[in-house]
């Protein structure tokens, strides 16, 4: 068996990198975290509207210039601070016993990110997760971010497989749509209670952490593990 796992906000915990420079950005913070991950993930999708791709990290760096200017805070140097966290995101704290449990049965597992190779490599080595994972696929391979079926595309390349024998992990409900509908067997990692999307696609299994993943997947078929809720496959 073969997993697939977004990085950003299912791995690693993007409030994390504003969570270091609270104390410097004040009342400001957790609105700065909020919309930078916002513009983030617009600027994906409107580039690959426009047919403008360019590499997360310019997406994320301007992404966090209209946030901090959004706040009023005009501070170069905080910006360049913020900026660097995501080379050295926390992962959440289940991830590495998750991951190893997984990898020590035999699993093979991949990334499958938005992110940039180095960006990944960096993110992925730091939290101790490099000896988990064959491959880092990510995104600059096809000049087009996700939800573009060319992205998920990737992974049924890389494991010469049908999208069905694939498993893909996301903490982002619109990932997992995307993902669904490509034909993956899509598994959302809903850790704070969002709400489900309106869009073509279900998961196959929705957790509230990686913690139960290795029980939903190692049981073998059928079992939905005590952590997992089942869904109807919808397209």
């Amino acid at each position: 068996m073969a997993c697939v796992f977004d990085a950003y906000g299912t791995l690693f915990d993007v409030g994390s990198v504003v969570g270091r420079h609270q104390a410097r950005l004040g009342a400001s913070a957790q609105r700065v975290s909020m919309l930078w991950r916002q513009k983030q993930l617009e600027y994906t999708w409107l580039r690959s509207l426009m047919g403008r791709y360019a590499d997360f990290l310019t997406v994320t760096r301007e992404a966090l210039l209209y946030s901090l200017r959004a706040c009023g805070i005009e501070d170069a140097r905080l910006a360049e601070d913020l900026l660097a966290g995501y080379w050295t995101p926390e992962a959440y704290p289940e991830v590495h016993e998750s991951l190893g449990t997984l990898h020590e049965n035999g699993l093979r597992l991949t990334v499958l990110s938005n992110g940039s190779p180095p960006m990944l490599e960096a993110a992925v080595k730091a939290a101790r997760l490099d000896r988990f994972f064959e491959a880092l696929l990510s995104v600059d391979a096809v000049s087009v971010y996700k939800p573009d079926p060319r992205v998920y595309r990737m992974a049924t390349q890389h494991f010469v497989a049908a999208p069905s024998d694939l498993v893909f992990v996301s903490a982002n409900a619109w990932d997992v749509a995307g993902a669904s509908t490509f034909g993956l067997r899509a598994f959302w990692v809903n850790r704070t209670a969002q709400l489900a999307e309106h869009l073509p696609g279900e998961p196959e299994a929705k957790i509230t952490s990686l913690a139960v993943l290795p029980e939903l997947l190692l049981a073998g078929p059928g079992h939905s593990g005590s952590g997992a809720e089942r869904s109807d496959r919808r397209a």
